[in-house]
């Protein structure tokens, strides 16, 4: 199946971030022997627009991090949809100032096909009060390509250790979401990470 042009730039655009810009995720050595990142083919049965039933109560929940912080995050509403003909439902998230949705879930894949502690996606929230959930760009976390510290410290380095939201259990989908990146593979990636 041949991806539309806009999500072709988009991998693109991201692909060039991580081999060539300052703020990559990606140690030098790993910026020179990067060739892009693994995505799946591009899947228009996971590029969704959808109704989101809001919560009435809309509470301020502590979601935790890979490197054991805490961010907070306000469960705004949740979004119901079919998965190859499975019934699925994921959780909304809203922080002050924000644009978009933040989406962090896990799915059948985690661990095994994508990054083992999940991955994100931003719900585009349209005019009509839907929201624009396309799951052909949802994403590993920064996490994912984090320096093992013993590896960082051999090499005389600080470890740069991202600190990323762990999808809450209410978004942790029993359906495959075979769509956006797959996990980090290649010579470049940190074997404590390659799948």
């Amino acid at each position: 199946m041949t991806a539309n042009p806009e999500l072709i730039l988009h991998r693109q655009s991201k692909d060039r971030f991580f081999k060539t810009h300052p703020q990559s995720p990606l140690t030098p050595e790993q910026r020179a022997l990067f060739k892009g990142l693994e995505y799946y083919p591009p899947n228009p049965a996971l590029d969704l627009t959808l109704p989101v039933e809001q919560f009435e109560q809309k509470a301020n929940v502590k979601m935790l991090t890979t490197t054991g912080d805490t961010r907070y995050y306000l469960r705004w509403g949740k979004v119901r949809f079919e998965v190859e003909g499975q019934p699925a439902e994921l959780v909304l998230f809203y922080s002050p100032g924000a644009e978009d949705f933040f989406v962090p879930f896990m799915d059948a894949t985690t661990g095994s096909e994508t990054y083992g502690s999940g991955r994100y996606i931003e719900a585009e929230r349209l005019k009509d009060g839907r929201v624009h959930l396309d799951f052909n760009v949802c994403y590993s976390p920064y996490c994912a390509f984090n320096e093992p510290p013993a590896l960082a410290a051999s090499k005389g380095r600080d470890p740069k250790a991202w600190s990323c939201p762990i999808p809450p259990q209410e978004n942790r989908l029993k359906v495959p979401i075979r769509a956006g990146e797959k996990s980090p593979v290649g010579e470049w990636v940190i074997s404590d990470h390659a799948s």
